[in-house]
């Protein structure tokens, strides 16, 4: 992609508004936690205290609206705490210009570096930086710079006391993780019927797991239906793709494959429920054309063999999806369907889950660290990042470096208020180009429209101290309630807060619309040129990303093919493990794709159509995989032997494939094929036979993609 598309593509998605669903309450209560700090501070302290207090206060509401599965007072506190840490260290060195500077440095490095504990931590820390620029301003001395620190930290206090005493759904945020979790596998089985191998992305339940992990004091709370369903969805997948594969399955035309698709239907009728139960807390209301469907006898007349015990399998999972997604264990009669009604007669919710883990041992509860047990952690994520070649350590360089250039360059040029630039460079920098630069034009756009109506508005009708302050709280509701439509919008919103927030003293009408926009853009330009000049592409790291994902691939495949030579139950804890990384490296590809595709540097070894087809074949690689995991012996079924030196066979393979994707040449299967050969010869079960067929076929189809690179 050549720079000027690049630059057009980045421009028109930084200024795109999207259509989301907007949380009003939310935003009212952050508006509201705002408001009662801007107007204490207001009253007791004056307008210079009531700034600083409400960035501490804004700050944290913004924190809240983070994704993350963390308790949202805890976001808050955290935010303001580390935001009330960084004004007081500003204030103390603001008098020294080389000691600020440094400090300056210090802290944007370290904000680069704290996007490996993820964006959560990331855009708290980097939000620290630009709001310190603005409140150092602000105090007189260093008594007067602490009694700031403390009311920024109050503020954050305020946000968390009001999601406690406030809340507004709570649990909304794990409830729809798994609520799109069992949405994707409903939509995954409604595809099946017309496409056997339909592909399925794994990151609904991927994020499900995420949400899943809670804290010691979460744990103690968490709603009886947010433990259970995540686990069987997990289960649910595999028996899905068994079931419609024509290859392992039922066949493709006749009695069983109409049967197979009347299943899968009502499988896809059954999730839908059970996830729209669980989104909105209210008891599953099953359809009858899907309950009797899952009923019928007829279903052991006319599939036979594996496609039978899918169906059975399917069936129980389903009406243990059904019990565990009630919000209560009580029920009144007519309320719910229990899964009887399913075609199962599956116990209590606790009884499910309790066979859920039993099943899978792996999937047990899992628990998130607090912030001091995190903190740790944290520190080995940025240690670890401190090497060369690295992304995030690029990232910190690049920031801090801008942000020291646009202090500077504030200080010289004869606008005043010259923290505009770094604020905006640290506000808009992230890791990737296109975001980068997306945001860049955006923050610009915003910048441009909100100070030039927050002026207009100054300009015209004079607000006062209490009415400014007013109009702030007023923008900084826009700000939460539009947040998530796009970054150009919520900037209009900024942007006006913090013209008439600084309006409450008097600072913020001193300076003429030009020269606000004219610093926005050079900070806007600092960042996109800061990136030109230091990039970190991800385009030459896509071979590693596919070698990665290759490697995973294998050993998850080996994992599966071992348990036929050593049966321990469809819960086997390695293959569990195994499917978790190559889910993960699968992910990492497919971003590290997608933010390649915007940069504007032509393939090196790997074009576009190469990768497509490359990615494919890793698909279906993992899929022929998953049809082997669907039917895992019980524990204590007759060994196979000859399952071992196939496993054997696949993850030398797969490492040696690996290697020579990294080194850019094309991976050969020879020692496979044979092994395969010979494993058709062994083995007289035709699943078997088939599957370690597909997952060789699969691998040739990779190295015709490479072939082409």
């Amino acid at each position: 992609m050549s720079w000027l598309r690049a630059l057009r593509e980045t421009a028109r998605s930084g200024l795109t508004v999207e259509r989301r669903r907007l949380a009003p309450a939310i935003a009212a209560r952050g508006a509201l936690g705002l408001a009662l700090v801007v107007g204490f501070s207001l009253a007791v302290f004056g307008p210079a205290v009531a700034a600083s207090s409400a960035f501490g206060a804004f700050q944290a509401a913004i924190a809240t609206f983070q994704r993350s599965w963390r308790p949202r007072p805890t976001l808050a506190l955290a935010s303001g705490g580390s935001l009330a840490v960084s004004t007081f260290l500003g204030y103390l060195t603001g008098a020294h210009l080389l000691l600020f500077l440094a400090l300056l440095l210090l802290w944007t490095f370290l904000s680069g570096l704290a996007w490996a504990a993820g964006p959560t931590a990331g855009i708290i820390a980097s939000s620290n930086v630009a709001i310190m620029l603005v409140t150092v301003t602000l105090p007189t001395s260093v008594a007067t710079a602490a009694g700031h620190a403390v009311m920024i930290f109050a503020g954050g206090l305020v946000q968390a006391a009001l999601v406690v005493l406030l809340p507004v759904r709570p649990w909304g945020a794990q409830r729809d993780a798994l609520a799109d979790a069992l949405a994707a596998e409903a939509d995954y089985a409604r595809r099946l019927r017309h496409d056997p191998v339909a592909p399925f992305d794994p990151v609904p339940l991927m994020t499900a797991r995420s949400a899943a992990a809670v804290t010691p004091r979460q744990a103690r709370r968490r709603p009886a239906e947010l433990h259970g369903p995540r686990r069987l969805a997990e289960r649910i997948r595999p028996v899905l793709a068994s079931l419609a594969d024509p290859a392992v399955g039922a066949p493709a035309e006749g009695p069983q494959r109409d049967r197979v698709r009347e299943l899968l239907a009502a499988a896809g009728t059954v999730l839908d429920a059970a996830a729209h139960a669980i989104r909105h807390g209210k008891p599953v209301r099953l359809p009858p054309a899907a309950v009797s469907v899952l009923r019928t006898p007829d279903t052991g007349t006319i599939l036979a063999d594996r496609p039978h015990r899918a169906a059975l399998r399917l069936i129980a999972l389903l009406g243990d999806v059904v019990e565990t997604a009630e919000p209560r264990t009580e029920t009144s009669p007519g309320e719910a369907r229990t899964a009887e009604e399913a075609g199962e007669d599956a116990g209590a919710g606790a009884a499910a889950d309790a066979r859920a883990r039993a099943a899978h041992p792996s999937l047990a509860a899992r628990t998130r660290p607090t912030l001091l047990r995190l903190a740790p952690v944290v520190l080995a994520k940025m240690r670890a990042e401190v090497r060369p070649g690295s992304p995030i350590l690029r990232h910190a360089i690049r920031v801090s470096a801008v942000a020291a250039a646009g202090y500077l360059l504030g200080l010289a040029l004869p606008f005043g208020h010259g923290y505009w630039a770094p604020m905006a460079s640290v506000m808009v920098m992230r890791p990737d180009f296109s975001q980068t630069y997306a945001r860049s034009v955006a923050r610009f756009g915003g910048t441009l429209v909100g100070v030039a109506l927050a002026s207009g508005v100054v300009q015209t009708a004079h607000p006062g101290t209490y009415l400014s302050a007013a109009l702030a709280v007023l923008c900084a509701f826009g700000m939460y309630l539009l947040m998530r439509t796009g970054y150009a919008v919520s900037q209009v919103c900024v942007a006006a807060y913090v013209v008439f927030l600084l309006g409450m003293e008097g600072s913020g009408v001193t300076q003429t619309v030009r020269e606000r926009v004219l610093l926005t853009l050079l900070g806007g330009l600092l960042a996109m040129l800061s990136y030109a000049v230091y990039p970190a592409w991800e385009t030459p790291r896509l071979r590693g990303r596919l070698a990665d994902w290759l490697a995973a691939s294998g050993r998850y495949a080996a994992a599966v093919a071992a348990r036929y030579a050593d049966p321990a139950g469809p819960g086997s804890p390695d293959v569990r493990e195994a499917l978790l990384a190559a889910r993960a490296a699968r992910v990492a590809w497919h971003d590290a794709l997608g933010l390649a595709g915007h940069e504007p540097v032509r393939h090196r070894g790997l074009s576009h159509a190469a990768a497509e087809g490359a990615g494919h074949a890793l698909a279906e690689f993992g899929r022929a995989a998953m049809l082997l995991e669907a039917h895992l012996p019980e524990r204590g079924a007759p060994p196979l032997p000859a399952a071992a030196g196939l496993a054997e066979a696949l993850r030398e393979a797969t490492e040696r494939g690996a290697k020579a994707v990294r080194e850019r040449t094309v991976p050969v299967w020879d020692d496979l094929r044979e092994t395969v050969a010979a494993w058709d010869t062994e083995v007289t079960d035709p699943l078997l036979r088939k599957a370690a067929r597909l997952l060789l076929d699969a691998l040739d189809e990779l190295s015709a993609a490479l072939s082409d690179a």
